[in-house]
């Protein structure tokens, strides 16, 4: 690929400039070979591998960023995307692909104690939230009058201050909610991280990057299951070895030295190999069985 470093050349990547999701995002660009260096000021980085200049940005304000055209790319919770899509913030903006991390679920909460069967027994509640969009929409589903709070951290203390009867936020472990007297009612929306993408046009040398990086991140999550599987097997249990092994690919057959019908199998599986599927492969007459991982790939 040809690398025009001019300036209106280089696609513009918005992501998060620091906490989970962030490190997520540049172990992600690491292993798709592009090294950030990052400017002084930590707001701009630049990426040589690829013309692409990073915004470092709060991750509230990517889809907004990419929706008016000032970034091209980004990569964002997906809870962020719907809330500011459903509130008509990051029209304009449209998802590429899902990348797989910094995943989480999106719940609503009640106090211990409290009975709850169903969205009917949230009737009449008012409901501490820094997704209004989200909530509102699920609560109109589910045929609940409940209203909707507007808060912008530390949702779960809201209960406790009298602020509102519920709450609808973020929960990974659970630790949060349990030290402040809550339970998990429901889960309405479960999220990962999102490439998402200007609407706008791009130019033909920006299109090209993005080819180029898209398909380095379809191989980089292709590979986090895969694994490159080596066996010495009989020739007549090709076909059975293939329907064992998860989203094996045809294999390559390596004739061995010396008389008999035993073949060297190279396969490569694009599903998680566990020891149930080397156990069955044994079964089969394999022997001499290698699992090793696959850092890279690419179709």
């Amino acid at each position: 690929m040809t690398n025009d470093t001019s300036d209106d050349a280089r696609l513009r990547l918005a992501v998060q400039k620091s906490g989970r999701l962030a490190d997520d995002s540049f172990d992600l660009l690491e292993r798709c070979g592009l090294k950030v260096r990052r400017s002084r000021t930590e707001l701009y980085a630049r990426i040589e591998a690829l013309p692409i200049d990073l915004l470092l940005v709060r991750d509230d304000d990517i889809p907004g960023l990419v929706a008016s055209g000032a970034s091209d790319l980004g990569i964002v919770g997906g809870n962020v995307f719907e809330e500011e899509q459903l509130s008509g913030e990051a029209k304009g903006a449209q998802r590429i692909a899902p990348l797989g991390f910094s995943r989480c679920r999106l719940c609503i909460a009640v106090r211990k104690g409290e009975g709850y069967e169903g969205p009917k027994d949230l009737a009449g509640l008012s409901i501490a939230t820094s997704y209004p969009a989200i909530t509102g929409r699920w609560l109109e589903e589910n045929g609940s009058d409940a209203r909707t709070v507007m808060m912008t951290g530390a949702v779960e203390i809201a209960p406790r201050l009298g602020i509102a009867e519920a709450i609808c936020d973020i929960v990974s472990t659970g630790a949060t909610l349990d030290a402040n007297g809550l339970r998990v009612a429901e889960t309405i929306f479960r999220s990962e991280a999102l490439l998402i993408g200007s609407e706008r046009p791009l130019s033909e040398a920006k299109k090209r990057t993005l080819d180029a990086l898209t398909a380095r991140i379809q191989g980089v999550m292709r590979s986090r299951d895969a694994k490159y599987v080596m066996m010495n097997a009989p020739r007549d249990a090709i076909d059975a070895i293939r329907d064992v092994l998860p989203g094996a690919d045809a294999p390559t057959v390596i004739d061995l030295a010396g008389p008999g019908e035993m073949v060297a199998l190279h396969v490569l599986s694009t599903d998680q190999v566990v020891w149930e599927h080397l156990e069955e492969l044994k079964g089969l007459g394999a022997s001499a069985i290698l699992v090793l991982d696959v850092d890279k790939m690419l179709s």
